[in-house]
């Protein structure tokens, strides 16, 4: 690049700036365009009568003979010629998911760039003017994009720069003046800012998470070792016995044989789910840190905003505890009632003395549940981060207080069109599935249904199809003024008055429960549900009586 301006710096004349057309040569060797030259000329015989070289201005008694470069000539041909290959190159046609430049006509060539400020996407030439015009300088460009759409209120037509903190949202000046006058707002900049150091230390808190899976994945296949290494031990032992005694003992040699592997394959089984599940938290976890890291650097701040708060949320109740430290299975019992077997073996039956054997096998310890919990500082220690998702929210339940607060409005609010929204009821779900054991509080006023449910329950239909508690695929706990209620499957079942605004939710996905309570110290349990759940499950809110009522998910601490 640094050789070709150069070479068009040469190849220019220094009268009109520009490339030679038709190249000569005065007498002094300075060369011109010939109609340059000759304008030159003409006008200074209008004035002085004299002709002279415009660079050195050596004198010429009368006008020169022009003779033409032809050495110029071609080297400026050549010249034209590489900068239409050059240009040709930069040319790329939009073609079908490329975002296309607005100001091409006729053919439309792929966008190179978006401007925030004119909204509008442009290839490299139609860009050119925002890199030289000076006002054009100060706007915000970004990667080519098709969602510019996005970053416009669909209420009133203008570029939406403000964020609401109140109602946790984008929005335009005039809606600063309107239906968010009074909130507390920020410009989208410096909400961004903010926004972005959360980002930092939520990353590191993700990497942290990821190290402790690590040291629990490697401790489950220490587990795993050393259970083997103690079955092969005990296997190796109790073939010595039972081979002293062949004749009498050889079937009841391989049945203990058979339980002791049995006991093993069951220890692996269970450790290896657990480090499933240790894999599968750790691929989840390392997801969401490179989501976070490429939307660490969008350009897009409305992007960066409307995305953060989903992949920023961490759930603590998915995170595993630390392993379970019973003891290893041993089978010393078990070899110590063979060893017996085999010395009283002509005085004592051997169907007596083979039950203790094999009662010995039945009792070696395996990983155990660990204990239900009973206070609410236990029930903390299982507490998930919930946030609603607007893309499934009713038109008329409007979200604020960082997606955990749900209202239900008089009209409808403009959410955009989407598969998962409910479209007859006035219900939402959480952006988080929930699995394992979780925990956590919703309080309420008015009116409302607090639920789980399946993400694959109908989100248009009657009542028995999509409504919380009104089939198979959710649960439901109805919380009014008078009466409540719990129901799954149509089936209702009365709960005694809460005498609060307030309900603690305990879901233990692999054990099947799933339990509200009163929320107090000593935590008293309204009703318990025992069953299988086949998908994980999200949290919902129904609203479904009148406008005002609201439910929040609480902040847990």
């Amino acid at each position: 690049m640094a050789q070709h301006g150069i070479q068009r710096e040469k190849l220019s004349c220094s009268i009109c700036l520009d490339l030679f057309k038709d190249p000569v040569t005065v007498p002094c060797g300075h060369s011109y365009c010939t109609s340059c030259i000759e304008d030159c000329w003409d006008e200074e015989n209008d004035k002085k009568k004299t002709n002279s070289c415009p660079q050195c201005r050596q004198s010429f008694t009368s006008r020169p003979v022009l003779g033409k470069n032809t050495l110029l000539a071609e080297l400026v041909e050549e010249l034209k010629e590489v900068g239409l290959r050059a240009a040709s190159s930069d040319r790329s046609s939009a073609g079908p998911g490329d975002v296309a430049c607005d100001f091409c006509s006729g053919e439309k060539l792929k966008a190179f760039k978006s401007c925030l400020v004119c909204m509008a996407s442009y290839c490299k030439q139609h860009l050119q003017p925002h890199y030289d015009v000076a006002p054009l300088k100060k706007h915000m460009l970004v990667e080519a994009t098709a969602k510019l759409q996005e970053n416009v209120c669909s209420r009133h037509d203008e570029v939406m720069k403000i964020f609401c903190r109140t109602d946790q949202r984008c929005i335009c000046y005039l809606c600063s003046m309107d239906d968010h006058r009074g909130h507390d707002t920020a410009s989208v900049a410096t909400e961004r800012a903010e926004r972005q150091a959360e980002l930092v230390a939520s990353r590191q808190k993700i990497q942290q998470r990821v190290q402790d899976r690590e040291k629990d994945a490697e401790a489950l296949r220490q587990r795993v070792q050393a259970a083997t290494r103690s079955a092969d031990e005990a296997v190796s032992e109790s073939e010595k016995i039972f081979t002293e005694l062949r004749c009498l003992l050889e079937k009841r040699s391989a049945e203990v044989k058979q339980q002791i592997r049995a006991l093993q394959k069951t220890h692996a089984s269970q450790v290896e789910e657990l480090e499933a599940k240790l894999q599968q938290k750790m691929a989840d976890l390392r997801r969401r840190d490179a989501e976070l890291e490429q939307l660490s650097h969008t350009e897009d701040h409305l992007h960066f905003l409307n995305h953060y708060p989903t992949l920023s949320q961490l759930s603590e109740s998915e995170d595993l505890s630390g392993i379970d430290t019973h003891p290893l299975p041993s089978f010393k019992d078990v070899l110590a009632a063979a060893a017996e077997a085999g010395d009283k073996l002509q005085a004592v039956l051997l169907s007596e003395e083979w039950g203790k054997a094999s009662l010995a096998v039945k009792e070696v310890a395996v990983l155990r549940p660990p204990a239900e919990p009973k206070t609410r500082a236990e029930f903390l220690k299982y507490s998930c981060q919930v946030t609603l998702d607007p893309n499934t929210a009713h038109k008329r339940v409007s979200l604020c207080g960082r997606f955990r607060k749900a209202t239900l409005m008089r009209g409808e609010h403009l959410y955009s069109s989407h598969p998962d929204r409910f479209i007859e009821w006035w219900q939402v779900l959480s952006r988080e599935s929930l699995a394992g054991r979780c925990y956590w509080e919703v309080k309420w006023s008015g009116k409302a249904n607090i639920a789980v449910a399946y993400k694959d329950i109908s989100r248009t239909g009657n009542r028995n199809e999509c409504g919380f508690g009104y089939n198979d695929k959710s649960w439901s706990f109805e919380c009014g003024s008078n009466q409540y209620l719990y129901r799954h499957n149509n089936t209702s079942t009365p709960v005694p008055d809460l005498q609060s605004s307030r309900v603690g939710v305990y879901l233990d996905h692999r054990a099947g429960t799933l339990s509200f309570y009163r929320v107090s110290e000593t935590m008293t349990l309204l009703h318990r549900v025992q069953t299988a759940f086949t998908q994980p499950l999200h949290a919902g809110l129904w609203l479904p009586r009148s406008p005002g009522d609201a439910a929040e998910l609480c902040e847990l601490k």
